[in-house]
């Protein structure tokens, strides 16, 4: 998910709630500075030992990264760049043909996020409630919450990947295994996103480029009672956790390759890859709970997410010469593309070869 780090919009995914930073399908953030606290606490270690190698090799160096994608009508144009995670760790993204066309933009459209408003205040009563968050109900420890296969696959991994860890097996499996999947992924030459959205809104400011949120607002009326909610609530997040094993048993060889094809570029190769991740059950874990489910702006987030998509770029596209957007990689080439249903709306959409 795509999490921005100021002084005044603070880390406040669904995982504050708790969602882990992998899902990226859709993110909360909070407009309350006191909650960056958060985003600044400690975390578990998850250094492997050194004599664990990763076992393929990824690209590293300077790297182009894909070519957009262009949906026009009118004379009006859009350029479309699709982002992926985790890339791999050692490589440096050139934005070089990227910066000529944000600097030839009027507007560049963020990834879209459900953005959660809450008062200065409200975030400060928040967060003594943050205390132990990610902690199963009842100090609960993972033996007394997981399948007995499921946690035996968990301590193999766990042995393998982060060590003697005896205060992780207090967490939720969500958030165990995304713990896990970190310490899988840097182990294997691989990084979350190389902050490439970062990069792109900082090419936006430095040519005074208007930068525009593209999803929709939460506003929560009490924050403080819906961290002490799902601090007590029981999530079904057991299959989050075993598809996150999974993952890392199967498939970090195709998280390697769709890392190299997107640093080379290579969009036949990111095309014939498919994009059903783990994240969406750790997104439904959290997603389905009764805690969530209470909260209207929640609801149905992938459609609204999409929906306000598409309602701002058709915005941005009849009223800018040219707009640059950003979207995941999954939205635009997977089987419920946006860029599709631009597409079918009568907009001109050319994929990058």
């Amino acid at each position: 998910m795509y999490l921005m780090r100021t002084s005044h919009v603070a880390t406040f995914s669904l995982g504050l709630l708790a969602l882990p930073a992998l899902a990226q399908t859709a993110a909360v953030v909070a407009d309350a500075p006191a909650i960056q606290a958060l985003a600044d606490a400690p975390r578990v270690d998850t250094a492997a030992p050194a004599e664990l190698a990763p076992a393929t090799v990824v690209v590293e160096g300077r790297r182009p990264g894909p070519g957009v994608w262009k949906v026009s009508r009118g004379g009006h144009v859009m350029w479309v760049f699709g982002t992926y995670s985790p890339l791999p760790a050692k490589m440096e993204w050139d934005a070089s043909r990227i910066e000529r066309l944000v600097m030839r933009s009027q507007e560049v459209l963020r990834p879209p996020v459900a953005k959660a408003h809450i008062g200065f205040f409200s975030g400060l009563t928040a967060l003594p409630g943050l205390i132990g968050i990610k902690k199963n109900p009842d100090d609960a420890v993972l033996s007394e919450v997981l399948p007995a296969d499921v946690h035996a696959h968990w301590l193999a991994l766990k042995a393998k990947y982060i060590g003697a860890d005896k205060g992780i097996e207090h967490y939720r499996p969500l958030f165990a295994g995304e713990e896990l999947l970190l310490a899988g992924m840097k182990k294997n030459g691989l990084a979350l996103d190389g902050d490439v959205v970062g990069k792109i809104e900082k090419i936006a400011r430095k040519n005074k480029v208007k930068l525009s949120d593209s999803g929709y607002d939460v506003m929560l009326d009490d924050p403080r009672k819906l961290v002490s909610d799902f601090k007590h609530a029981q999530v079904d997040d057991v299959a989050c956790l075993a598809s996150t094993l999974d993952s890392l048993d199967l498939d970090l060889e195709t998280m390697r390759l769709r890392a190299d094809a997107w640093a080379n570029g290579n969009i036949a190769e990111i095309r014939k890859l498919d994009y059903a991740e783990r994240q969406d059950s750790c997104l439904d874990a959290v997603l389905g709970s009764p805690f969530v489910k209470g909260v209207s702006g929640f609801r149905q987030m992938r459609e609204r997410l999409r929906t306000a998509w598409l309602k701002t770029a058709e915005k941005s596209l009849a009223g800018n010469a040219s707009t640059f957007a950003v979207l995941e990689m999954r939205d635009i080439v997977g089987p419920k593309g946006y860029l599709t249903a631009l597409q079918a709306r009568g907009y001109a959409v050319e994929s990058p070869k």
